[in-house]
């Protein structure tokens, strides 16, 4: 059955164009957005320009009843797709398109020119390295002057944009990801370890993340090792796929260390292998909002992240977690021993971590920020 409003003249239409509907932390806020406004004062679809409606678009489909729209972008500057996607603005009757990402906003603005329809672009992350797009100083004045809101999910990425965007810094509000609290207890996360040959005296720190360049997972093993093998109940789970593992792989059998470094591959209950873990890592290069540490947060595990992008302002130093620079895997190792060696310190971070999320990083607060978005873009 439909969570649409049905026949409501009075809801608001709003289009979200994104890539496609995958697994990601853009992915998941289109999500979280279509399925928690209020019903009868919003009506959400998707348009995905990549021609895949990826997993979650699926699931909201099959078990939501939501409306996804596929088009496929071509190579180069696509003239056909804008003109695609104004003719289902109009033929939708949309108030207002909610574009996500860089390129689904040119598109979406191109698009959208000459319709009554309100436009919003939210930036969710940045490419590593970040460089000045120069060429495009003049199409991005002009696509935000005529962009009724522009959304930053960290303070570090509306500076990005700011910088290397040359967008007008007035223009930009910041809206941090908001994520439904997950709630896998201790009893999971004991039966994780069991199934993963953990004894019940490890200390386990893990990730859960795309095995990319970019997450530098390999930082945690270094660390794991220059702990040295007076650790051997130290225990470091990688939860995810991606390009990086048959490196990482190769790095761990280097350094002698099969057996404690754990690969799960791709899970689709990740909470499960959140709870075995006695402290969360995140060492990426580059980060915006990470939806995992929300959601480790939310399960009240301590945390040691690297200084960057938007962790500093999820991140209380020294009383949610720890900060560490990029690439310091001395620093980690001695926040990592810190957090093994004082069970004190641990729970009570643990306590910390679980407060900020339900006070700053909660679905409601998310979706609470763009209704208040929104609803004026309807009186006129």
């Amino acid at each position: 059955m439909s969570n649409q409003p049905i026949d409501n003249k009075q809801a608001q239409r709003i289009l979200h164009i994104t890539f496609n509907m995958g697994f990601g932390g853009t992915e998941q806020v289109i999500r979280q957005l279509v399925l928690h406004l209020p019903k009868d004062q919003f009506h959400n679809e998707v348009l995905c320009i990549d021609g895949d409606v990826g997993e979650i678009g699926q699931r909201l489909e099959a078990e939501q009843g939501i409306t996804i729209h596929t088009l496929t972008r071509q190579p180069g500057l696509d003239w056909r797709l804008a003109l695609n996607i104004r003719r289902h603005i109009k033929q939708g009757g949309f108030t207002i398109v909610h574009c996500h990402q860089y390129t689904p906003w040119f598109y979406g603005w191109l698009g959208s020119l000459g319709s009554d329809a309100k436009l919003v672009f939210t930036e969710h992350g940045r490419f590593h390295p970040d460089r000045h797009r120069r060429k495009a100083w003049l199409v991005n004045k002009l696509m935000a002057r005529t962009t009724d809101a522009i959304v930053a999910i960290s303070k570090a990425t509306r500076d990005a944009l700011i910088e290397y965007e040359f967008l007008p810094a007035n223009k930009i509000q910041v809206i941090y990801n908001g994520i439904e609290p997950l709630s896998s207890g201790t009893e999971a996360g004991q039966a994780v370890r069991k199934s993963l040959g953990i004894p019940v005296e490890g200390f386990v720190a893990g990730t859960v993340a795309r095995l990319d360049p970019v997450k530098n997972q390999a930082m945690m093993i270094h660390a794991l090792h220059d702990m040295g093998e007076k650790r051997p109940t130290v225990f470091l789970l990688l939860v995810g796929d991606g390009p990086a593992r048959n490196d990482l792989e190769e790095l761990v059998k280097q350094l002698g260390l099969e057996g404690r470094v754990l690969f799960t591959g791709f899970q689709k209950q990740p909470d499960l292998y959140l709870a075995a873990m006695d402290v969360f890592l995140l060492t990426s290069d580059t980060e915006g909002t990470s939806m995992t540490l929300l959601e480790s947060m939310s399960l009240a595990k301590p945390c040691v992240a690297t200084a960057v992008g938007g962790n500093p302002e999820i991140v209380t130093q020294n009383e949610t977690g720890f900060l560490v620079e990029a690439g310091d895997s001395q620093g980690l190792v001695e926040k990592l021993e810190l957090l093994r060696t004082q069970p004190l310190v641990r729970q009570a971070m643990a306590e910390a971590a679980h407060q900020r999320f339900l006070s700053s990083f909660s679905i409601e607060k998310m979706v609470t920020a763009y209704q208040a978005l929104y609803e004026p873009m309807g009186r006129g």
